[in-house]
């Protein structure tokens, strides 16, 4: 399961990046760094790394992973969700197996209080993720993340809306071609405001993840018309202050940490999302503290 590692790059990546962004490699350290942020009035997100599996053993231990999180999330009583990715549970196999797997989880998640994240992917992934969201959306306790450099989300965020979902916004990290994604990222920073809007507008309660400051002014501004249950959410090592900050001014905040030992392919992308790079850089000098 565990990615090539490129030789000397990858090793000076993983002391410079994976250490600052990567809880580790196991549950423990997830769970340890989840509890830390809780420990600051900070919820936590966890995802296991890994996507594009296409080998079921690969599958199945992945499975075993994130039912091991959610045993420790309950045991803990921790303020923790997770995450998961469609191709990481057999979206690159088969819709079906996917699906089985998926419903697997999310009801395991259900039975110990646990909310479950489906993560988006590549544009090509997007209809079969929204499938995938609404066979669970009748136990209540899972979310989708939308990203708004596609440009076909605003008719996504509606259709989830009107059926009583909820939406986790990002800005995106995959590179997608002209047709389907805004490139420029002041069109993917201006399409987040007017999905944000729609938000408001037809869901009542959702979550603000990004690191852009004015979004999150912009959605507070917003929350005292419409006075809906909003969270915020940040990666782990970027902001870490801003999220306390939030955080201590009353609004429910949340870390997204990845943790395993694929970590390279993740950090990359990160590397090369829109508008993420000199953010990153400063973050990498910048004391997080928690």
């Amino acid at each position: 399961m565990d990615e090539a590692k490129p030789g000397i790059v990858s090793d000076l990546a993983e002391r410079i990046f994976a250490g600052r962004w990567i809880a580790g490699p196991c549950v423990k350290d997830a769970m340890n760094v989840a509890l830390r942020f809780n420990a600051n009035g900070i919820g936590a997100i966890i995802n296991y790394l890994g996507e594009a599996l296409s080998e079921k053993k690969d599958i199945s231990y992945t499975l075993d992973i994130y039912s091991s999180l959610i045993r420790n999330i309950s045991s803990n009583s921790a303020n923790s969700q997770i995450s998961i990715k469609p191709t990481q549970i057999g979206l690159d196999i088969s819709y079906q197996y996917a699906k089985k797997n998926y419903l697997k989880l999310t009801r395991a998640a259900c039975k110990k209080g646990v909310f479950v994240w489906l993560d988006m992917e590549e544009s090509s992934k997007v209809d079969d993720t929204i499938r995938l969201y609404y066979s669970a959306l009748k136990l209540g306790n899972a979310g989708i993340c939308i990203q708004s450099y596609l440009r076909r989300s605003a008719r996504d965020i509606t259709r989830i809306a009107a059926s009583g979902g909820i939406i986790r916004l990002v800005k995106g990290a995959y590179t997608e071609p002209e047709e389907v994604a805004y490139g420029d990222r002041a069109e993917v920073t201006r399409n987040y405001y007017r999905l944000m809007q729609i938000m408001f507008k037809s869901s009542s309660k959702f979550m603000i993840a990004t690191h852009d400051m004015p979004i999150i002014k912009r959605a507070l501004v917003l929350n005292k018309k419409y006075h809906r249950e909003i969270e915020f959410a940040m990666l782990n090592g970027i902001r870490n202050m801003d999220a306390l900050s939030l955080a201590r001014e009353g609004n429910d905040v949340r870390i997204y940490i990845p943790f395993g030992p694929s970590w390279f392919k993740y950090s990359v992308r990160r590397l090369r999302e829109a508008g993420h790079a000199s953010l990153i850089a400063r973050s990498l000098f910048s004391r997080q503290r928690i």
